[in-house]
């Protein structure tokens, strides 16, 4: 844990990467190396340096810079990323945390008054409590040491533990304790935390819950109860319910649940006995209580659940709802997978009911019974998709609520209205229900379903339909007094009048399309989408492509255009940016926060849409990347993240008061990857020609940092739909997934491509023929592209089009797909296994773009597939494709395989056993990151062939010999 002071960035950098980035001294001191490991030298020559970088002095060599290396395998677990952050409602403080892809994470408390840091090592999942005083985080256990625990296989118990680490910023003091499993702060309250204990080292008990410690954080006085298994906080951190569970061998602590009370650090009982709990809840002010209890035992083969309530008065938490309470329909109970919830005037208490199930029969013997899946035409759902989603059905409950004051139970959703909505925080005597039921079977073919809305009556559970069979998504308004959906058939925004009835179509005045205008998919585009609602229902906002509009629900005011036109006139995106999670609605003297995006420069930055003023203010636009942005609750202090594709996401705070606010001096905290500029990093910039359908084009250029206009660089092209918009968003070198890793290959000398691609329906193949191969033949009018190096890389979507590419021209020396389409007759009645759902959704109407079934149009299906033209392949294709892929089937994969072999054709194909569509597990990242240097190296450099590429890999040495070796 170190504090520093530094007067000024540039002093912060220099000191930083010098002393503490460095794991030798630097370059310029290598004669005095012999006397650097004298502590009181070294001392002295780093105060020499902070005291020249501190000055605003320069270090300045003579002797020219020698070329910097290129990226390798070895940089990747020591990258930088901002993990998450935070400002105190106050604004003094910023907490961020940095982690390396691999290693010890740090984190960063910042001063915004002094301007002086605290660093935590292995700091994570810091809280700043309300009241602005404290920090709150884990501290997580060593990296080498869960790395050697995992490799002696350690189990659970005997794994490393966090712990947890408290400071205060008014007196800048630390305080931790070890082995904490948990810990708590009431979300409105201060003053006050709970942590939960790991249990004792080397315990063998297994059983029971472990002490809950309440600390009281002015005056640092702990409490403890023992036995917790569950804990929660009231929202006003007034009171805490926690479930007690004594272990097997306490024969003289009892189970229950406890309600312990903050300000006289007093526990009352509220349940006493055997039996779990779970799902606690607080009213708004900390006075009505909730949970879910169980006395069956867990091995029981039924379990039963009744819902407790307790209010002040009563010396326990009484049964307000078990399976026999009227309300409930017949053979329904509690639900244990409910969700509680108090409305916020405290008179609802909502929570979820089910069919009760009938236990499991033991008289089944299970290795004499068939397993067996039957699929029935009629049924809602394929069985894949069934059994993908069996466990969330098993746990599926219906809304209903309870009345404390009068003990009435109304069930609001059930079987044939599954999904409820309630507004103005549960007190709205209407809520939003909403079905798809008896729609779901064209979901096969195209990929969504037609919906139902109900207006619900919270007070009686009686229903009122509102619209049927509408292509699109419902909401209702903060307050309830409308209904609002995107009718994608129309084009149009509706809603709904609760008062009277009356649906209209509020958006038809607007003179600019509500819907995507350049979706370029064979389907009704969807919408833009919605901002928020105005205090009160009194208008909604809605986004155009570019701009934000305040509408009337009620149909009887014109439209107004906040934005002014700016956004269409400029083709910049205007979207609004929420800073406060607990946001129900806009209020009428309210500032928009809104982020900006230029179509035509590619910049990014933001704007404040100020109330009652017409007038954007600009705050920040450039040739930056901007991202998740938030303000302090009671101050004009802002965080947010700034990158490009030579600048890492690092940290800044500005201040946005005043009558022109603005983020151009925006004071920069973090300093990650410094290292970065020790290496050959690269460029990014706009590309633009004319494809061969005759339409302006654009792509990204990437050229390495020490790029010289007399050489000639092998290319790599690497492409999806749209990339564009991307230009300026940082790239770390990171292991590949599955797409091409652009930052390691510019450094090492290529250039790389990402062309647009604009799709014509019917014909995927021969659009993205039109933009990639045209784009690749404009660059090679350049000197200095080598045109008869040109490789090119895709995933998934990607993979497909690479795989289409090369049985059409012969232009690229080597490819490599993921994941590819080979054949889209056998691909378009697959399942995608992640999800259970059929893909003829994916060719009619969304991605494939072919835009009818098979039968009706079995040409576009053999055009589009590569499978079907593999005589006309010259290029050598590298394929990979996992046995786990829950999105393109796997045999796709194989069939190009195995066609392209029988043929003679130069192919590889790679399977990572038990892996996704994209790689998860971080050894077979590296792995495939090597592979493919190896790859373009070998077919565009001329490199040596590795072993893998010359003869593959034996299954006899599988997990012996990896085939890297030259």
């Amino acid at each position: 844990m170190q504090e520093r002071e530094f007067p000024s960035t540039f002093a912060f950098y220099i000191y930083h990467f010098t002393f503490d980035i460095l794991p030798l001294p630097p370059l310029f001191l290598f004669p005095f190396r012999p006397f650097i490991f004298s502590p009181i030298l070294a001392i002295m020559i780093r105060n020499i340096l902070l005291w020249a970088a501190c000055s605003g002095l320069s270090l300045v060599t003579y002797a020219q810079s020698p070329a910097k290396p290129p990226l390798d395998h070895s940089v990747y677990d020591g990258w930088e990323s901002i993990n998450s952050k935070a400002v105190s409602n106050n604004g003094q403080w910023i907490v961020y945390t940095i982690n390396p892809q691999q290693g010890d994470a740090r984190l960063v408390i910042y001063n915004t008054k002094n301007r002086r840091s605290l660093e935590v090592p292995r700091g994570s999942s810091a809280v700043i409590t309300e009241d602005s005083r404290y920090v709150v985080f884990n501290i997580d256990p060593l990296y080498s040491e869960v790395r050697q625990a995992k490799i002696k296989k350690k189990k659970s118990a005997a794994m490393p533990k966090d712990s947890l680490g408290i400071v205060s910023l008014e007196q800048w003091q630390v305080w931790k304790t070890p082995r904490v499993k948990s810990f708590k702060t009431p979300e409105k309250g201060s003053g006050v935390l709970a942590y939960l204990l790991e249990k004792p080292e080397g315990s063998k008990d297994s059983t029971g819950g472990t002490p809950l410690v309440i600390r009281n954080l002015p005056a640092g006085r702990e409490d403890t109860i023992d036995h917790v298994l569950e804990y929660t906080f009231s929202k006003a951190g007034n009171k805490l319910l926690a479930a007690i569970a004594p272990s097997g061998k306490d024969s003289l602590a009892t189970a229950g649940v406890l309600l312990w009370d903050i300000a006289t650090c007093r526990a009352d009982t509220l349940s006493r006995g055997a039996g779990r709990r779970s799902a606690f809840a607080f009213d708004e002010t900390g006075q009505q209580a909730a949970w879910l209890s169980t006395r069956d035992s867990a091995k029981a083969l039924q379990h039963t659940y009744c819902l407790y309530y307790y209010r002040p008065g009563q010396d326990s938490g009484r049964i307000a709802v078990d399976k026999h309470t009227a309300g409930l329909p017949a053979q329904w109970g509690v639900a244990d997978s409910s969700a509680l919830s108090f409305s916020k005037n405290g008179q609802r208490l909502f929570f979820g009911a089910a069919p009760v199930r009938p236990p499991k029969d033991t008289t089944i013997v299970d290795f004499e019974v068939a397993k067996v899946d039957i699929w029935h035409y009629q049924d809602d759902y394929l069985q894949p998709m069934q059994l993908k989603n069996r466990r969330k059905d098993l746990q599926k409950s219906y809304t209903a609520v309870y009345y404390p004051d009068n003990g009435k139970v109304v069930q609001l959703a059930d079987q044939s209205l599954e999904d409820l909505a309630t507004t103005d925080e549960g007190d709205s005597n209407y809520a939003l229900g909403y079905t798809d039921k008896d729609q779901r079977i064209p979901m096969q073919w195209t990929g969504r379903t037609l919906k139902t809305a109900w207006l619900v009556n919270v007070t009686n559970g009686a229903r009122r339909l509102v619209k049927e069979m509408v292509d699109g998504r419902f909401y209702i308004s903060p307050k309830g007094r409308y209904l609002l959906w995107f009718d994608r058939t129309a084009g149009h925004w509706f809603t709904y009048q609760v008062d009277g009835g009356a649906i209209r179509n509020i958006t038809t005045a607007i003179p600019a399309t509500m819907y995507e205008e350049d979706d370029d998919h064979p389907d009704t585009p969807g919408p833009y989408g919605m901002a928020g609602w105005l205090e009160g229902d009194r208008y909604v906002y809605l986004y155009d492509r570019y701009d934000i509009w305040q509408v009337d629900p009620a149909g009887a005011a014109t439209p107004v255009n906040l934005t002014g036109g700016q956004g269409r006139q400029e083709k910049t995106r205007f979207r609004y940016e929420k800073l406060d999670k607990d946001e129900h609605f806009f209020k009428k003297d309210q500032d928009l926060l809104l982020s900006a995006y230029n179509e035509t420069s590619k910049y990014n930055g933001f704007y404040l849409l100020r109330a009652g003023n017409a007038a954007l203010l600009q705050l920040a636009m450039g040739p930056y990347a901007y991202r998740l942005p938030e303000k302090a609750k009671n101050a004009d202090r802002y965080i947010f993240a700034k990158s490009n594709f030579q600048l890492p996401p690092d940290i800044y705070t500005a201040l946005a008061g005043g009558k022109r606010p603005s983020f151009a001096k925006a004071e920069q905290l973090s300093h990650i990857n410094p290292q970065q500029q020790q290496y050959n990093w690269g460029t990014a910039s706009l590309f633009k020609w004319t494809a061969y359908n005759g339409q302006p084009a654009e792509g990204i250029l990437y050229k390495p940092e020490d790029f010289d206009s007399t050489k000639r660089y092998p290319m790599i092209i690497y492409f999806y739909e749209k990339l564009t918009d991307l230009l300026y968003h940082y790239q770390p070198p990171a292991p590949t997934p599955s797409r091409l890793n652009i930052p390691f290959f510019v450094s090492r000398g290529y250039l790389v491509f990402a062309p647009d691609i604009i799709y014509e329906a019917g014909h995927p193949g021969r659009s993205a023929y039109n933009y990639i191969v045209s784009g690749a033949r404009a660059l090679a009018q350049h000197a200095w592209v080598d045109s008869t190096n040109i490789g090119i890389q895709g995933q998934s979507w990607g993979g497909y089009q690479v795989a289409f590419l090369v049985t059409q021209t012969s232009l690229f020396k080597a490819a490599w797909a993921g994941a590819p389409v080979a054949n889209m007759t056998s691909a378009y009645g697959g399942i995608r296994w992640e999800s259970g759902m059929n893909r003829q959704f994916q060719y009619e109407h969304t991605q494939s773009r072919i835009g009818g079934t098979l039968w009706e149009k079995p040409e576009l299906y053999i055009e589009n597939s590569p499978l079907f033209h593999l005589p006309n392949v010259t290029t050598p294709l590298a394929i990979m494709h996992n046995d786990a892929d829950g999105a393109v089937p796997w045999y796709q994969g194989i069939e190009l395989f195995t066609g392209l072999r029988r043929l003679g054709k130069p192919v590889w194909l790679l399977n990572y056993n038990n892996e996704a569509h994209n790689l998860v597990q971080r050894q077979n990242r590296k792995d495939v990151q090597r592979r493919e240097q190896q790859f373009f190296d070998h077919f565009l450099k001329g490199a040596p062939a590795p072993q893998w590429l010359l003869h593959g890999v034996p299954a006899t040495e599988k997990g012996i010999n990896w085939g890297w070796n030259y």
